[in-house]
């Protein structure tokens, strides 16, 4: 049983990390109807970022850890942010009423450019951090040995993740934004007849998406502390993966998609082989999407006439 809750922590963790990254695979798609396959790669620089910020402040000597991590944060997602417009206005844009399939061409050699740049900027070798934050909480201490406990990096991720989570949601459902980004989900064309601004609405969708991928990837940095340019091809399948489980184009079924692949690759690394990990949660995905085409929480979609 202990063991069963030490998994069910560090699978929640994990999935709260890819629900993030989700999130905006899950926005972008459900505005343009378009997949964004060079969010990973936002994701892997976001976290680059958070890494350089924390080593140009050792540099110059600020070492209070508070100050360090907001830092970190701050800069990552202004940074992100600008990449996420930048893709928007370079990739997405001047293809928007093309065939679908141009789009998807473009998202993937955007992606392949973005690794390599980080690839040849960086370099190819793992970037290692050392622990920053250590200690937490001891859930439980068996007689056996065996301990429960959950980290306060744990703790952390998990309740940022519950915080930003729960803002997005405000912002989708009480804010002028949020009215137009539905507006614009439901027809752009209608939307644009309105008065709403369709650019400036897809524009500022992507960047939102990139700064909380920003966020999810200093959180990777800090917990994992190893990142290198491979990382966001990884985490962003597996967050295209959670996106689509859940139910492709809703926000709540973007993070539960998140949560379920966490929890599948912990456990079925807990108890069976790591190796096949993701074998199992590919599999799961396939079950999941013969019985619910939509995926957990998504909506079948109405064809306009």
């Amino acid at each position: 049983m202990e063991y069963f809750l030490q998994q069910l922590i560090n699978g929640i963790t994990l999935g709260s990390i890819y629900g993030l990254i989700a999130i905006g695979y899950t926005m972008v798609y459900g505005i343009i109807g378009m997949i964004n396959f060079a969010h990973g790669e936002i994701f892997m620089i976001g976290s680059f970022i958070a890494l350089t910020v924390f080593l140009a402040l050792a540099a110059i000597g600020v070492t209070f850890l508070p100050l360090v991590l907001l830092l970190m944060v701050i800069v990552a997602m202004v940074c992100t942010a600008a990449w996420g417009w930048t893709i928007e206005r370079v990739a997405y844009r001047p293809l928007r009423g093309s065939f679908r399939l141009a789009p998807l061409i473009t998202a993937i050699g955007m992606s392949i450019f973005l690794q390599n740049f980080v690839q040849i900027t960086q370099g190819a070798r793992v970037k290692p951090l050392p622990p920053q934050i250590q200690g937490g909480l001891i859930l439980m201490n068996n007689p056996n040995g065996i301990v429960v406990q959950i980290s306060w990096m744990q703790i952390i991720i998990i309740a940022m993740t519950i915080v930003l989570m729960a803002g997005f949601s405000l912002l989708i459902s009480k804010t002028s934004l949020g009215r137009q980004q539905r507006a614009c989900e439901q027809d752009r064309k209608m939307a644009s007849l309105l008065g709403v601004n369709v650019d400036r609405t897809i524009s500022l969708t992507f960047v939102i998406g990139a700064s909380l991928a920003a966020v999810a990837g200093m959180m990777y940095l800090l917990y994992y502390g190893v990142i290198d340019f491979y990382i966001g091809f990884i985490a962003g399948v597996k967050a295209f993966t959670a996106a689509v489980l859940g139910g492709i184009g809703s926000l709540p079924g973007a993070m539960l998609g998140g949560l379920a692949i966490g929890l599948i690759e912990t456990f079925w690394s807990g108890y069976f082989s790591v190796e096949y990990k993701d074998v199992a949660a590919f599999s799961i995905l396939a079950i999941v999407l013969i019985f619910m085409p939509s995926g957990l929480l998504g909506r079948p979609e109405v064809e306009k006439v």
